[in-house]
């Protein structure tokens, strides 16, 4: 791909369901198969020079900077929410007139192939925004993507505000986005803290995007096992099974 492009990592998280006796490191820091889960997540954006990938930390970030000092990074304080995050990332990103990929540093199992396919649909067809998304035969805790009578994008509705109609609704927002960089910094302009939680949701730029006319895609590039993210230790082992599993097979 010709486009320009560059990357946001967000890696700010503290983890506190993943917090163990003795363990005091920032989520992305936890290690899957002696590795940490942000080093699993850098690998496969390796079609990207380092300097093109920012990480956003928070939580202990100077670690997180300590760990991987080739990138460049935002620090994101207080940490109010994904939009939030994202927020924080366009002063570094001023003038960049590309494709901006967004991704998380605690998803370690996503291969580069899914995130290639993303970018390429979303070039393709022109979209100012394109959600990744996965359909799973087991219950996740991830958003549902309602779609328009014309099969089109509607909204995202967030699992604990799902209907019990909703909920049966297979095709499940990742959470990973290619926005065209004007129209992300636009959108983000129009999230508010309209939730319990007083945070900043970026689930809400595409929605708007969409109710606005601009061309928002959804992308089926991921398997059901290639979204797993990592916020307990159940996850985190569950996550390392499928590394030693991989490598097993290679």
């Amino acid at each position: 791909m010709n486009e320009p492009l560059k990357a946001i990592v967000l890696a700010a998280g503290k983890g506190t369901r993943l917090r163990t006796e003795g363990v005091d490191l920032p989520k992305v820091l936890r290690r899957a198969a002696g590795q940490p889960l942000l080093a699993y997540v850098l690998e496969e954006l390796r079609f990207l020079p380092p300097q093109d990938i920012l990480l956003v930390v928070g939580y202990e970030g100077e670690k997180v900077v300590a760990e991987f000092p080739g990138y460049p990074k935002v620090y994101q304080r207080p940490q109010l929410g994904t939009g939030h995050a994202v927020q924080c990332a366009e002063g570094a990103l001023k003038g960049f007139e590309g494709h901006i990929l967004i991704c998380y540093g605690d998803m370690p199992l996503l291969p580069r192939s899914a995130y290639e396919k993303l970018i390429r649909e979303h070039v393709e067809k022109g979209n100012a925004c394109t959600l990744m998304a996965g359909v799973a035969d087991q219950p996740l805790p991830y958003g549902r993507i309602l779609r328009n009578p014309e099969g089109g994008f509607e909204r995202i509705v967030e699992d604990k505000d799902c209907t019990e109609e909703e909920r049966k609704i297979p095709e499940l927002n990742v959470g990973v986005y290619v926005f065209e960089a004007r129209q992300l910094w636009r959108a983000l302009t129009t999230l508010r803290p309209n939730n319990v939680q007083g945070e900043y949701y970026l689930t809400d730029a595409p929605v708007w995007l969409a109710a606005q006319g601009e061309k928002v895609g959804v992308s089926a590039a991921c398997t059901a096992q290639e979204m797993l993210g990592v916020n307990t230790v159940e996850q985190l082992q569950q996550v390392e099974d499928y590394i030693k599993t991989r490598r097993g097979q290679q």
